[in-house]
């Protein structure tokens, strides 16, 4: 097994003051691409930390490996997590760090999913999007009988990510970290859709969703189907029971790192 060195808190936003942890390896090289993961949480909790495992996996197969923060609801709304995450894209493609900069990756669950799927769309880099929240403004209005609620069930500030939220669908707690997301203007979530972002310069994207968990499988199919129409390959693989994001990590690793093999020859 390869030695990783991770450089914590490097600053890549010095304006609100952003952090990164950078995970590389000595077989790290001039050649070698990068992969962004993201952090989940519904836009509004989480941490790098929480990714360190999977990062540690992708600097020993040969990946420049960073995990950066990004600014959270309710105090900072959308756009800026997606901001964020561009920011740190463009940081790292004309950083002064040795990897391949024409070959850059990301890889999130939930929220974390999302944001990698807005990497690949503006960006036309390939994505992995295990459990990413797609499906906003369409889903919101259309169940209006829902009642907003957040999860008081679960500390997710000391639960590691596999094991947050794997009680299958809650459509209340849905609706709640979506809405919390725009602070309950409609018209931002609108804007928040990444669907109305795709198009034929739009990277590859290999989404992950269980059946039956907190993230609905509609948003997944209506971003395949639009990327499908614009001509931009993906993948889509569906797993039985309710497990959520990083909670099947292990069932979902290969195929990523096949995905991540290929796209990024």
């Amino acid at each position: 097994m390869t030695d990783v060195k991770i450089t914590k808190d490097v600053i890549y936003d010095p304006t609100h003051q952003l952090p990164t942890d950078i995970y590389t390896t000595e077989v790290v090289t001039a050649q070698s691409p990068a992969i962004i993961i993201i952090h989940g949480g519904g836009w509004f909790r989480g941490d790098k930390s929480k990714e360190s495992d999977l990062a540690e996996i992708l600097a020993e197969e040969g990946y420049f490996t960073i995990v950066p923060n990004y600014r959270l609801a309710p105090k900072d709304l959308f756009p800026a997590s997606r901001d964020d995450i561009e920011t740190v894209y463009t940081w790292l493609k004309h950083s002064d760090y040795t990897f391949n900069h024409s070959k850059i990756a990301a890889v999130g669950a939930s929220a974390g999913g999302n944001l990698s799927g807005e990497l690949a769309l503006k960006f036309g880099i390939p994505a992995v999007s295990w459990s990413g929240i797609f499906d906003l403004y369409d889903w919101v209005t259309k169940h209006p009988d829902v009642v907003a609620e957040p999860d008081t069930k679960q500390d997710a500030t000391v639960l590691a990510s596999a094991q947050i939220d794997q009680d299958g669908a809650h459509d209340a707690f849905y609706k709640w970290f979506v809405l919390n997301y725009v602070n309950g203007d409609l018209d931002q979530l609108k804007e928040a859709d990444p669907i109305q972002r795709v198009s034929a310069k739009s990277g590859p994207i290999y989404f992950a969703n269980s059946l039956n968990e907190l993230v609905p499988i509609s948003g997944v199919q209506k971003m395949q189907d639009a990327l499908s129409q614009a001509g931009v390959p993906t993948i889509s693989q569906y797993l039985t029971g309710a497990r959520h994001g990083k909670a099947y990590q292990a069932d979902v690793l290969n195929n990523t790192l096949d995905f991540f093999k290929k796209a990024l020859q």
